[in-house]
């Protein structure tokens, strides 16, 4: 079994900065990696970013890249998302979820994910 916890949302005016946070526990490591997702109302979850631990790669939507950036902070044993720049069309509750597939970009290829938290970004 596979338990996540986000945290780190937040409200923060056009421009700033937030760092959201993933801690998991159980059998991550058997899985691929982690990524995470948003979903503003009335909208699809969308892919955000994601990390293959094996390949030490990264991916990232167009809409954040160069933004954004995913990581592994060992200190702590999570998976943070670093947001720079933010933009009022970031606002979306922001979820984790564990890869256990081989498409990273696509919903269907995490098999566990966190409650979600609110970013809100305003203008």
């Amino acid at each position: 079994q596979v338990q996540l916890v986000e945290s780190g949302g937040g409200l923060v005016q056009a421009g700033g900065s937030l760092r959201l946070s993933c801690a998991a526990s159980g059998r991550t490591f058997s899985k691929h990696g982690m990524g995470w997702f948003r979903q503003a109302p009335g909208k699809e979850r969308e892919f955000v970013a994601a990390i293959n631990w094996s390949a030490g790669s990264a991916y990232y939507a167009d809409s954040v890249k160069g933004r954004f950036t995913i990581f592994n902070d060992n200190a702590k044993n999570t998976v943070d998302l670093q947001m720079n720049s933010l933009k009022p069309e970031d606002t979306a509750v922001y979820y984790c979820a564990v890869l256990t597939g081989s498409l990273y970009y696509s919903s269907e290829s995490y098999g566990y994910w966190g409650q979600g938290t609110q970013v809100t970004v305003s203008s």
